[in-house]
């Protein structure tokens, strides 16, 4: 049987290039299988290295390092918290009850002013003739009167000795009547018009700060102006308006029948008390729109610490708690139960104790009841904290303090400034013993990139000579990419 040539080649060819694909996918498989091989190795170092660090920084062996305290037995005042607005007790807007030229001004913007001091002086020109004018016609009229009385006298004589007629003598009896009834009105004439001269010169009606003057010097000023010469606040004592909600009433009723009540004032930072004073009154009605009652309380504002507007914290103080229980704030934990405190036994463990709060603010707590004088509570440290934990009890002075400004992280460093291998594992292992571990870290790193690098140069070798059988399947992902 003949073949032909072009039948023979393709009858020999086709088993050839069957073997050529089935070596260059078992070389893609093999190299495929050892970079997962490699990754998942280093994957499992990782993890044991991790692993081995989480166990050496939270043994459970050891005791949970807290702070404790003992509840202390005192009186505790009990205080309602509010928001008020101070406001002065009198502010007057001085104004000129005589309308003039402004001639002279005295007194300086912002000047504590008292009672009765010349503010301004209007000029009184005007108002001084009027006053001469009317002291004149008294005289006047008291000039008339004396002829009038001594005419009456004659009139009465001749009515006596019957030389005269009665009827003129009562005549004159009459007008001299009239004539004093007349310097009557005249006197009246000049204390208004001294009252008028008087209004010339302003003076202020209480004792307080004068604030920003509203009309200067050489200016016509009227009695009808609306914003006046100047407005004088009294600042000492003062006044602070505040809110309580209406669910306090009768506490406030209550304690205010008992006497005065006493009511602090804080400063911004809220918890410095910048001045003290009593409670003056209490509002008869309730705000409908807020639900709160409006309270009064007066302050002798010695260094000004309050001004008129200003928005301040204020407490009221409505009893006190004779011989409370008193914990610190911290100690007392929140739980899906309530309220509970770790309790330390004398074998140097814990136990969570459920307690009633009567009252707490930001430093201290008063229990009513699940403690006693005698037991110490955690009041720190409750991250790690479980009920029956064991416990070593630090110092004050260790409490660990906050960091003024952020670490620059090193090498190797995590987002908490701290070794991937955790910061409580380096300092647990001596320094050169870390610095041991660390190079065999760093050196099985840089054998598997120097591995990766000779694998990836070797498939690139491979990828352009063509696909061959790889002794032991010894390969890289280099083959595999160079593949068609």
């Amino acid at each position: 049987m003949l073949f032909k040539p072009n039948e023979v080649g393709k009858v020999t060819g086709e088993p050839v290039a069957r073997k050529g694909r089935v070596r260059r996918k078992f070389v893609s498989t093999a190299i495929t299988l050892l970079i997962l091989g490699g990754l998942g190795y280093v994957a499992w170092i990782a993890m044991q290295q991790r692993q081995a660090a989480k166990g050496a920084n939270g043994r459970p062996d050891l005791p949970v390092p807290v702070l404790a305290a003992t509840p202390q037995v005192q009186d505790v005042p009990v205080y309602l918290d509010g928001v008020g607005m101070v406001r002065a007790l009198n502010t007057v807007t001085v104004r000129s009850q005589v309308d003039g030229k402004l001639i002279a001004v005295n007194f300086t913007e912002g000047q504590d002013v008292k009672k009765d001091d010349i503010l301004a002086e209007i000029d009184p020109a005007i108002y001084q003739a009027q006053y001469d004018q009317a002291v004149a016609k008294k005289a006047q009229d008291e000039a008339l009167l004396a002829n009038q009385r001594l005419d009456l006298i004659r009139y009465e004589q001749l009515a006596a000795s019957n030389a005269g007629s009665k009827q003129q003598a009562d005549t004159q009896r009459a007008t001299v009547a009239q004539q004093e009834a007349l310097i009557k009105a005249d006197q009246a004439a000049i204390d208004n018009a001294k009252a008028t001269l008087s209004y010339t010169k302003i003076i202020a009606p209480l004792s307080g700060r004068a604030g920003l003057r509203q009309v200067d010097q050489g200016n016509i000023i009227h009695a009808a102006d609306a914003t006046g010469l100047v407005i004088i606040t009294e600042l000492q004592p003062i006044a602070v308006q505040f809110s309580l909600p209406q669910q306090q009433i009768m506490r406030v009723n209550a304690a205010a029948a008992k006497g005065a009540l006493a009511v602090d004032v804080f400063g911004n930072d809220g918890v410095t008390v910048i001045d003290s004073g009593t409670l003056k009154g209490i509002d008869n009605q309730v705000d409908p729109t807020t639900g709160t009652l409006k309270l009064k309380g007066e302050f002798p504002n010695g260094h000004f610490q309050l001004w008129p507007g200003q928005f301040v914290n204020v407490r009221l103080k409505v009893e006190t708690l004779s011989k409370a229980l008193v914990v610190p704030t911290s100690a007392v934990q929140r739980g899906p139960m309530g309220t509970f405190s770790y309790v330390i036994g004398e074998d140097s463990t814990v136990t969570a104790k459920p307690v009633a709060v009567t009252q707490q603010d930001e430093t201290q707590a008063v229990i009513a009841s699940g403690l006693s004088p005698s037991d110490r509570v955690v009041t720190t440290g409750f991250a790690n904290l479980s009920d029956g934990a064991r416990i070593v009890i630090g110092n004050n002075d260790q409490t660990p303090s906050a960091d003024l400004a952020p670490r620059k992280r090193g090498r190797g460093q995590g987002k908490d400034g701290q070794g991937k291998d955790g910061q409580g594992h380096k300092e647990g292992l001596g320094k050169k013993d870390w610095q041991v571990k660390d190079g065999e870290r760093r050196h099985r790193r840089d054998d598997a990139a120097s591995q990766g690098e000779a694998a990836k140069g070797e498939g690139d070798q491979k990828g352009r000579t063509g696909p061959a059988p790889a002794p032991g399947g010894d390969a890289s992902g280099g083959g595999a990419k160079a593949q068609p």
